[in-house]
């Protein structure tokens, strides 16, 4: 597995065990040693187990922690002890109740576990893993020296994601689908000796191992669900809406061409058979050695007077005004620098209006129209403005320009509907869009209601890439039934009841404060249609709430880059300088 996935999903995994650990739960020691069997039914949650090495020589300590959110008694979780199988069931007196199970073992564990619908999270070097599951993920990250695996789906067609090319599916009888292979880190992908899984060897003391040589880095998968979603090596967090194997969008190939690796490895995970068939088709990217600038750092110009452009926010990310030459320091090399004027800037924005026209709402063409027809009779004159569009595929509808006219006639150029590649869109614009346009002035507003259903990228995948941008994104989320209720009657989010229920998705939130949070943006959920002109209204004011900061500079041989240091006085405030060039 790549050391970044790795890192993330090591990550996410332990907040999980901390957070499950220190709930006020239960916690059982158990009896199992290295290379030994454990076996557990929990038809009431999930399970989550994880293999730890021996430390300094010691041995790692089972242990079990039951967490619910009612009060469990011994009795609903029995530990037993048969042929060498520590044996874990779950059997809840009350069937609506839901009791997880986390667990830490030895390494080289075998491990056998049965669920419902609760996740299924085995983490580390097990010698195998043995799932099965109704409709509940089953998500593993184990060591692939020498992996075996065995994938099946009894009811549904295979929902999947691995973090390096196995095995084609394969349908079989019954409506069944398999996907059966080996894989090891020096050789990739390895046909199967035999023909059945079952007779590959199992863990060192498995009751049913075979006589075949096991070697401590063997680790064998089984894994069966009837429709839910299989994981292998990957961060649940970086799973995509649409888990189909499918050709590239667009956007998808935009996203390749652009060289953004970060974003590239997500395609190519999502979808690796069209990926490389189109990969194929580009010329080389450029490999040659360069340097990877440092954060905080700024390439200065050599002058002995300069202006810096600076961002002073506060703790929301919300921009502070009113500052002046006494709330600033300027060290340039470590050394203090003489502060010459202050005044607010006046450069102008490149800014990115992606706006969402998945929705099939009748007359929702003309709402998002009217919405970014306002847009754009906001904004500064000087400010350059690209309007850019997604369903399920992304478009520009208008490259950079100030003129307001064109902008507004592009705008009767689409029609709505379709699902919502919203990931996608948002790489599209961060690789391609703003991609020639890096240390320059950007921002992305985005008018959409959040939910993605269609992208190749999930998420998480997109962060890295989003702060290397130094885009400034500005989330106005809109609930869809909130528009198809204004359509009706533009007085109709006046009703605080019929309005609850015109909220936005817990995920949506979550992602777009997320978003801003990590831009340096601001987040808007809409909950009224009059809300929507006055965001417009509110980030036009925080994007002209930059400070240009001339001061004196000594520096001027060209081999030296300077390092520029420029701090806010002002308690509880974040300083981002975005450019910086000779003084005129």
């Amino acid at each position: 597995m790549r050391p970044a996935a790795r890192t993330v999903l090591l990550l996410a995994l332990t907040i999980i065990f901390i957070s499950t650990a220190f709930a006020g739960d239960t916690v059982r020691e158990l009896k199992v040693a290295a290379g030994g069997a454990v076996e557990i039914v929990n038809l009431s949650g999930r399970v989550l187990a994880k293999a730890e090495a021996a430390k300094n020589g010691v041995e790692t300590a089972a242990k079990l922690v039951i967490n619910s959110p009612k009060t469990v008694a011994e009795s609903e979780v029995r530990v037993s002890t048969a042929a060498g199988r520590t044996i874990i069931t779950v059997a809840a007196k009350d069937p609506k109740q839901r009791i997880d199970l986390a667990l830490t073992l030895p390494e080289r564990t075998s491990l056998k576990i049965e669920t419902e619908a609760g996740g299924i999270e085995a983490m580390g070097n097990f010698a195998r893993v043995e799932a099965r599951t109704d409709t509940g993920t089953v998500a593993v990250d184990v060591p692939t020296d020498a992996l075996q695996y065995h994938f099946q789906w009894t009811e549904s067609r295979p929902r999947y994601l691995a973090d390096f090319d196995i095995e084609k599916v394969k349908e079989k009888s019954g409506g069944r689908f398999e996907i059966k292979g080996r894989y090891s880190d020096e050789g990739g992908k390895r046909k199967a000796e035999t023909g059945a899984v079952a007779s590959v060897p199992r863990g060192e003391n498995d009751p049913a191992a075979s006589n075949t040589k096991v070697t401590p880095r063997d680790v064998t998968l089984d894994l069966t669900t009837a429709r839910g979603i299989i994981l292998l090596n990957v961060s649940p967090n970086e799973v995509m809406s649409d888990l189909r194997e499918r050709p590239l969008s667009n956007a998808a190939k935009a996203i390749v061409r652009s060289g953004d690796s970060l974003l590239m490895e997500a395609i190519r995970r999502a979808s690796p058979k069209y990926f490389g068939d189109y990969a194929r088709t580009l010329p080389p990217l450029n490999t040659e050695p360069k340097f990877s600038p440092t954060k905080g750092r700024v390439d200065v110009p050599n002058a002995p007077i300069k202006t810096a452009i600076v961002r002073v926010t506060d703790l929301k990310n919300r921009a502070i005004g009113g500052l002046s030459a006494a709330d600033f320091d300027v060290v340039e090399n470590g050394a203090s620098r003489e502060i010459v004027d202050v005044q607010r800037s006046t450069a102008p924005f490149n800014l990115v209006l992606l706006l969402d026209v998945s929705g099939s709402v009748e007359n929702y063409v003309n709402f998002i129209r009217r919405a970014a027809r306002n847009f754009v009779e906001t904004v500064d004159s000087r400010d350059r403005v690209s309007i850019v569009i997604f369903n399920d595929d992304t478009k520009m509808l208008s490259a950079f320009t100030t003129d307001k006219n064109k902008l507004s006639k592009s705008l009767d150029t689409f029609d709505a509907g379709g699902g919502t590649a919203y990931y996608d869109a948002l790489a599209f614009v961060i690789s391609d869009t703003l991609r020639s346009l890096h240390g320059e002035r950007s921002a992305i507003v985005v008018l959409t209601d959040g939910d993605d259903n269609r992208s190749f990228l999930a998420f998480d995948s997109l962060t890295g890439s989003i702060q290397e941008s130094g885009a400034l994104i500005y989330p106005l989320y809109v609930p869809s039934a909130l528009i198809a209720a204004s359509v009706d009657n533009p007085n109709a989010d006046i009703d605080p009841v019929r309005r609850k229920y015109m909220s936005l998705s817990a995920k949506a939130e979550g992602e777009g404060e997320k978003l801003a949070r990590i831009s340096g943006g601001v987040y808007y959920p809409i909950s009224a249609v009059s809300q929507i002109q006055q965001a417009y209204e509110d980030i036009v004011s925080q994007l002209r709430t930059a400070y240009a900061i001339t001061y004196r500079s000594d520096i001027t041989d060209t081999d030296v880059t300077p390092r520029l240091k420029i701090r806010s006085k002002r308690e509880n405030t974040f300083t981002t300088v975005t450019s910086v060039v000779a003084a005129q």
